[in-house]
């Protein structure tokens, strides 16, 4: 082999190993992004659900909140004229 060759040759598989090591850096820092990104997802279902949950609760409460206003109401309302 003539010396161009050899020196082409060198070139070639430095080039080579250094693609291989960043590719392989590269893999795994997009693997530990995804988990954090997981681990996130994963958080924030759990905050909806409960959210969610709230929700219903509050939504059971109101019929019954609202019952207990209109009572109050009209009491307010009975009470008020007794009094003039």
């Amino acid at each position: 082999m003539m010396v161009s060759e050899q020196i082409l040759v060198v070139f070639l598989s430095v080039a080579l190993a250094v693609f291989l090591i960043l590719g392989i850096w590269l893999l795994v820092v997009l693997i530990k992004v995804s988990n954090h990104i997981k681990h996130i997802t994963e958080k924030a279902e759990e905050i909806a659900s409960k959210a969610e949950n709230i929700t219903t609760f509050f939504e059971k409460k109101a019929g019954a909140m609202a019952f207990g206003k209109l009572i109050s109401n009209i009491a307010d309302t009975v009470f008020k004229k007794e009094k003039k």
